[in-house]
């Protein structure tokens, strides 16, 4: 039987936004892990100790917002509802948020090294291995971008490991504004024809796909 080439394109769209989809429940899934292993059970409370998708989900972070880049620029990007914690729960606050923000971008590498093994095994089935190259390289932005040192992002809490007390609350302040931020820099960034996940974000990228033998 002859399979049209738009239905293994549409079926292939398909895997790879379920994929990235699922991938980015993980994210937030391994935040909620990390802080209840560090003595927090905000997380526990809330029911985000599951991967249930539904208690996750952001209706426009984690669906909306995807699928209009995936139609409008050809590429993937969202968010999941964000997990609560109390950084007082915490034997040390500040590492302890560090290391709860940093489980989020490590989860992320960790299914990239894991989808790379079967992208090797897959040598001869051409369209697994270019959903898995596409979903591999999203999960890799999803870490590299998150790492950014920019409030709300997960780099803001572990650059916030390394602050004196003084510095850190006043730090953390930023956060409420810290998305009206990000959003701000994306746009003007663009606006100005700066390839900001480009000159950040794309080096560490290509850096680890090479490591793991695979071509984008």
């Amino acid at each position: 039987m002859n399979i049209s080439p738009q239905l293994v394109k549409a079926l292939s769209t398909v895997c790879i936004v379920g994929m990235v989809f699922y991938s980015i429940i993980i994210h937030e899934v391994s935040h909620a892990f990390a802080a209840f292993a560090l003595g927090d059970d905000s997380a526990q409370r809330a029911g985000r100790l599951s991967f249930n998708p539904k208690r996750h989900i952001d209706i426009f972070g984690t669906i909306i917002l995807p699928l209009i880049l995936w139609f409008s620029a050809g590429f993937i990007f969202g968010y999941a509802k964000p997990v609560p914690f109390n950084p007082y729960n915490f034997k040390n606050y500040k590492r302890d948020s560090g290391l709860t923000a940093l489980a989020g971008p490590a989860s992320n590498i960790l299914i990239a090294i894991l989808l790379s093994v079967f992208y090797h095994l897959f040598s001869m089935f051409p369209i697994a291995q270019y959903i898995l190259m596409y979903v591999i390289f999203m999960n890799l932005v999803l870490a590299f971008f998150n790492l950014i040192p920019v409030p709300p992002l997960d780099g803001s809490k572990i650059l916030g490991m390394f602050l004196s007390d003084s510095a850190y609350l006043k730090w953390t302040a930023q956060e409420r504004k810290g998305m009206i931020y990000l959003f701000a820099i994306i746009i003007i960034t663009n606006l100005l024809k700066i390839n900001l996940i480009g000159r950040f974000v794309m080096p560490p990228i290509a850096l680890v796909m090479k490591l793991l033998g695979v071509p984008f």
